[in-house]
């Protein structure tokens, strides 16, 4: 963290959340579909290690800047001490949480540091509040949330209806999924009666993020269920294209594959 990394951010609310959604990705890819990588980076016996985010979207695994004070806040210290002295799943929340806080205090520094008024604070902070926070993406508790925002407090009992994205079907146990087709005919009673249904499920899925980026469903994707966690990845973030995904018969993320197979 040099003074030209702060140097490259503008003096506007939107060139600094673009900063800290580039940095919120790579953290979140450290945390999920290269969670293997990060593990074996934070090996207990090195130094106090640090989770860094950078806003290319990548993340890195390093030790803490030596000048004091820091030209930028540091993330939390010493994250590989704790990772063989509990769960996996609670250490990578636990990492989680502290991002979340390192990523609000980099883009507040800069609001401090570029002068933001009340409003251009404000305006950042709605922007940070719109996204889920990285302890929400790993935990998968955004998707818990999501189920219960259904409007009519309603659970789905049809797996397959319940975890579409909007407006795709899915057409077989890859959930490979295709935009629907409009209808020239009008809708009959049967239809007119379901769009309730339809509306419900819309809804819902609206707030569908993808389980490595962390970004918003888009009707113009390809995504990929995972069969094992039930979380919905981009194929462009899993590395899953439409044709492979046909000869998928249980798709796993890397998350639940890298857990079947344990730690070395």
């Amino acid at each position: 963290m040099d003074e030209d990394e702060v140097a490259r951010v503008s003096r506007t609310p939107e060139e600094v959340f673009r900063d800290f959604r580039g940095r919120r990705a790579g953290m979140i890819k450290a945390l999920t579909t290269d969670v293997d990588k990060f593990y074996q980076q934070c090996d207990p016996e090195k130094e106090n290690l640090c989770l860094y985010g950078f806003p290319n979207e990548t993340w890195e695994v390093n030790l803490p800047a030596e000048e004091v004070p820091p030209e930028l806040p540091e993330p939390a210290l010493g994250i590989n001490f704790a990772r063989d002295g509990m769960a996996e799943k609670d250490w990578l929340s636990l990492v989680a949480v502290h991002s979340d806080a390192w990523l609000l205090a980099v883009a507040f520094y800069f609001g401090a540091r570029f002068g933001f008024d009340k409003e251009s604070r404000r305006q950042l902070h709605n922007m940070i509040n719109n996204l889920p926070t990285i302890y929400e993406v790993v935990t998968g508790t955004v998707k818990q949330q999501s189920r219960e925002k259904n409007p009519n407090g309603t659970s789905k009992s049809n797996k397959s209806s319940s975890k579409k994205p909007l407006a795709w079907v899915p057409l077989d146990r890859s959930r490979q999924a295709e935009p629907q087709k409009p209808s020239k005919m009008p809708p009959s009673k049967e239809e007119d009666g379901s769009r309730v249904e339809d509306a419900e499920e819309n809804e819902e899925h609206e707030n569908t993020l993808c389980g490595a980026c962390g970004d918003n469903y888009a009707n113009d994707e390809f995504w990929i269920c995972c069969d094992m966690c039930e979380k919905w990845f981009h194929g462009k973030c899993v590395r899953i294209t439409p044709a492979r995904a046909e000869h998928i018969k249980q798709y796993k993320c890397p998350s639940c594959s890298n857990n079947k197979r344990g730690r070395a």
